[in-house]
């Protein structure tokens, strides 16, 4: 009764002070880490920075400051900073083990920001995901996708895939495969489609379009038509072709053929 007494008039209150204490440093430490984080983003050092490089120093340098603060509070709390140090070796070795691809991810994060593969803002395709670049983080990598929508990828899955950049080049050439009859006229196709390319504004004329014959293939003769767009007109000038190449086979009776099946059907009465 007198060890209960003693602990509740003694070590409790002492205790609920050091944990109150503890609990206003972390909160105003967190609080202290966003205001320095948005001062330093507001430095010509930071703004020098690439953009690659801005978001990783930002998220890391957070990172660091609260585990920091973090330590800190449990120093507060009593814990010798010894036994934190042995701590955290134990933990690091543990962690390291059971965390090797969040680590991965933090390597492929640094090696994102010094070989700057892309950049925020760049449009990029890859086996793993494909949009925007909105966001390098020290894990992942944050993606909107071109129907808007948010992906995370882990840095690893990115450094690991081949990846296009789409925003490298202010033009780009996009290419049509149209089946045209073996009976087809192919000049007269050739003029059709770079016809229907010259009057489409967003075509450009230089590097001029060109048609092709690509392939024989079973049914039909392949042409393919290459023309070159400025980068961020691809896509209008890709779902254009394919409507406006129809309407001018239509109109010049070029016919569009497709695979069917001739069935003979014998009847074994007049073998």
């Amino acid at each position: 009764m007198n060890w209960f007494t003693n602990f509740v008039t003694t070590t409790l209150p002492d205790f609920a002070l050091k944990l109150l204490i503890a609990a206003a440093v972390v909160v105003i430490g967190f609080i202290l880490v966003k205001f320095l984080i948005k001062m330093f983003q507001k430095t010509k050092l930071f703004a020098k920075a690439d953009p690659n490089a801005q978001s990783f120093l930002s998220n890391f340098i957070s990172a660091g400051l609260k585990l920091l603060i973090i330590l800190t509070a449990v120093m507060i709390l009593g814990v010798p900073a010894s036994s934190i140090v042995a701590l955290i070796g134990t933990l690091g070795v543990t962690i390291g083990l059971a965390l090797q691809g969040g680590l991965s991810n933090i390597a492929a994060g640094i090696v994102i920001m010094v070989s700057k593969p892309f950049h925020i803002g760049d449009y990029i395709d890859s086996s793993v995901a494909s949009g925007f670049v909105k966001e390098i983080g020290i894990y992942y990598t944050k993606l909107t996708t071109a129907d808007n929508i948010d992906v995370v990828v882990p840095n690893s899955a990115l450094t690991g895939a081949t990846i296009k950049n789409l925003s490298t080049q202010d033009l780009r050439r996009v290419d049509f495969d149209y089946n045209v009859a073996y009976s087809t006229d192919i000049e007269l196709a050739r003029k059709v489609l770079l016809a229907t390319a010259k009057v489409n504004d967003l075509i450009l004329d230089d590097p001029a379009p060109e048609v092709l014959v690509a392939a024989h293939s079973q049914s039909a003769i392949v042409l393919k038509l290459r023309i070159w767009c400025k980068a961020e007109n691809y896509w209008s000038v890709y779902f254009d072709m394919w409507e406006d190449a129809k309407k001018a086979f239509d109109k010049f009776g070029i016919e569009i053929p497709y695979n069917h099946l001739d069935v003979t059907l014998v009847n074994p009465e007049n073998e």
